[in-house]
């Protein structure tokens, strides 16, 4: 909500316009993480995808208390109650819609057209739910609203550029950048998407073995499975990351990057003035962490 969050190492900082046209930044610690647990491979992966849904969602509670700022105790506390009921609702239809939905239209929508294979269900179900996502990011990219944030998102994708190139961190050099980066999250949800599809096969394929044909249970067990796809496309993007410019990291970014055309939109210098007192205050606070 008019503003962008930056993250480093050990810190992240969130900056907003407030009402006043000033621009209010918080910088936080991120909690070391001491246990070798949750650095194992694929473990890992779903660890940094619960950090950062943890993160984002105190960054957002952040960004709409400055929004409400001289509003009443009763207002302030409205919007809380309304992201609590909103990701509740979230999860429900992120369940619904790209798990439940496309399973069911291929198990039982494959049967009436002739499909029957697990894997040739399978690519139906994974046409259909990347059907989906596309169909949603595009409708609601023309939200006015969401379209700030989108613009807001290019302004931190810009910034992160010219800080990655040793640019001085101005609004007129920064916003010479491009909005598409390599290394944004929106890679991570077209690979997650991609190895549902296999994932989803090697999993019917074993119920399948076992003569289990259910489809609520194979909806139920396409949830549990989550974590796991998300283990396995973290440590695909870390092996794939390792070289920016090699070809594995190029193939696996271009899905990503052409989708960032839509979750990104050209920023006003007012925008990124915004990105860039963020990534100042990560840039800071990470120099005084020993």
């Amino acid at each position: 909500m008019e503003g962008v969050m930056m993250r480093g190492p050990r810190s992240w900082a969130v900056a907003c316009r407030q009402p006043t046209s000033e621009i209010a930044v918080q910088v936080h610690s991120i909690p070391s993480v001491k246990s070798k647990f949750f650095r194992l491979p694929l473990i890992r992966g779903a660890y940094v995808l619960v950090e950062s849904m943890t993160l984002g969602i105190k960054a957002l509670k952040i960004s709409a208390g400055y929004a409400l700022q001289g509003s009443t105790e009763e207002e302030q506390a409205a919007p809380e109650r309304a992201i609590g009921w909103s990701l509740g609702f979230a999860l429900v239809a992120f369940s619904a819609l790209f798990i439940a939905l496309p399973a069911f239209l291929s198990k039982v929508g494959g049967r009436a057209i002739g499909v029957t294979g697990d894997f040739q269900q399978n690519l139906v179900e994974g046409a259909v739910r990347i059907g989906f996502f596309l169909g949603y990011i595009f409708l609601i990219s023309l939200i006015p609203d969401i379209r700030r944030v989108f613009q807001y998102h290019g302004a931190e994708h810009k910034t992160i550029y010219a800080y990655e190139n040793d640019d001085p961190l101005d609004p007129e050099v920064v916003d010479n950048y491009s909005t598409l980066h390599v290394r944004c999250g929106t890679n991570f949800l077209f690979i997650v998407m991609f190895l549902t599809i296999v994932g989803h096969f090697v999993l019917d394929a074993t119920l399948t073995r076992f003569g289990i044909v259910s489809i609520p249970i194979r909806v139920a067990l396409r949830i549990l499975v989550i974590p796991l796809l998300a283990g396995i496309s973290y440590e695909v993007i870390r092996a794939a990351g390792r070289k920016d410019d090699s070809v594995l990291f190029k193939l696996v970014s271009l899905p990503g990057l052409a989708l960032q055309k839509v979750t990104t939109r050209p920023p006003t210098r007012d925008q990124i003035e915004v990105a860039i007192k963020a990534m100042e205050a990560v840039i800071e606070r990470e120099s005084q962490v020993v």
